[in-house]
């Protein structure tokens, strides 16, 4: 089963993996036998660890070998007369899900939801961090398909371990070949370090941009898909954190979150304002109109009659107000969606709105900001500190977003 050497021996991302329950998927390439170094490494670094292989996995490692070195016996099937239902009993169980290694075909069915077996059974069940660590030939790794699929994963919150650049199996050289055994295990410790980071504290997030109503039929809007918003909701989701999520962003409600559908600037400050005083924290990260139409048409507009006069009047600045309403203790984030000199433009709004923390984007820049999956952000700390995060998924941001928030919170 292995034995775990003294805490002292232990990188600190190693020491997050102490106690963690790891669902270990092996599907069939021939980088598989590495995944017995990771197997390895994980339960001497004290997690425990189930193997789950896929059935054409066994033609290039043995169940034996994973039974002998994990935490359990390895399993390959997903019809099992003694465990009816093993995979909704594995996804609940798991603290995070690693695929070792990832082939192409597992990306294409994991992206595409497909369930074949009982790692694709157990991935689709689980609310857990998910960590993929892709290997294969260097012309399907490039493979537009391939290229695709991994960003479709890595949009929806899955962590991609990328693969290494080197000799592959069919003579080529190139990027394909599986990351090296303690890159693996130090990813899947550090996001396993961040488990229970948030437990027991309330965390408020705001994601989408409001509409103005002009008429029935038109408004003044902007271009926030929600995306960031939710990925901060899912994440502390996953830290232990009770979550409450203001959306006017046109997504799905997350599982496991409260959510609270608004529209309007109006609406989306008497959601805030009404749950602000109980929130340990405090993520403004939807996109607030600055103004309204001071009168909207309860009848639709006619064209005939020309353009419209629209009078414009303010709405409420949420997060100047929610910076004179905080209590004591209370960490509050603003997001400052910027062009131009970005950073001093975020700089000021944290100093006049009283924030904890200010997240700056420049969403004029390529791939950041709205209706994009990625990022690139910086974070601006009322104490002075500051921390430049580029461009990677949204997912990568709030995790940086709420390390910060826990640096806040705990003095550190």
């Amino acid at each position: 089963m292995g034995s775990s050497p003294d805490d002292a021996n232990r990188t600190g991302a190693e020491r997050g993996a102490q106690g963690a329950i790891v669902i270990l998927g092996v599907t069939a390439g021939i980088a598989a036998y590495k995944a017995v170094e990771v197997c390895r490494r994980l339960v001497d670094a004290g997690a425990h660890v189930i193997p789950l292989l896929t059935p054409t996995a066994t033609r290039f490692v043995g169940v034996a070998t994973f039974s002998a070195l994990a935490s359990e016996p390895a399993r390959t099937e997903l019809f099992d007369p003694t465990d009816p239902i093993p995979h909704t009993r594995l996804a609940e169980a798991a603290d995070v899900v690693v695929v070792v290694p990832a082939t192409a075909n597992f990306c294409a069915e994991y992206a595409a939801g497909i369930a074949s077996d009982l790692l694709g059974a157990t991935l689709l069940a689980t609310a857990a961090p998910v960590v993929v660590c892709p290997a294969m030939h260097l012309g399907m790794f490039q493979h537009a398909s391939v290229q695709e699929n991994l960003a479709t994963l890595a949009r929806r919150g899955v962590v991609v371990v990328p693969p290494g650049v080197g000799h592959l199996a069919g003579g080529d050289e190139g990027p394909g070949r599986l990351a090296d055994p303690a890159e693996i295990v130090t990813a899947v410790a550090e996001l396993l370090s961040r488990r229970g980071a948030l437990a027991g504290v309330s965390v408020l997030v705001t994601a989408g941009g409001t509409r103005e109503p002009i008429d029935p039929v038109r408004y003044l809007g902007n271009r926030s898909s929600g995306r960031q918003g939710y990925a901060i909701a899912e994440e502390a989701r996953r830290r232990g954190a009770a979550v409450t999520l203001v959306s006017a962003a046109l997504l799905p409600a997350p599982p496991g979150v409260e959510f609270v559908p608004i529209e309007t600037a109006a609406e989306l400050a008497a959601a805030v304002f009404s749950r602000s005083a109980g929130a340990d924290v405090v993520v403004m990260a939807a996109a607030v109109a600055d103004f309204r139409p001071r009168l909207a048409s309860p009848t639709k507009l006619d064209k005939s009659a020309g353009p419209p006069k629209i009078v414009l009047e303010p709405t409420e600045d949420v997060l100047a107000e929610l910076g004179r309403r905080r209590r004591p203790g209370q960490v509050l984030v603003g997001f400052a969606a910027e062009t131009g000199d970005a950073v001093a433009r975020g700089a000021a709004k944290l100093a006049a709105k009283g924030v904890d923390l200010i997240v700056v984007n420049d969403v004029g820049a390529p791939g950041v900001g709205f209706n994009h999956a990625t990022n690139a952000v910086t974070i601006l700390d009322a104490s002075g500190g500051r921390l430049d995060v580029p461009l990677g998924p949204k997912s990568t941001i709030a995790a940086e977003v709420l390390d910060a928030v826990v640096r806040r919170r705990t003095g550190t």
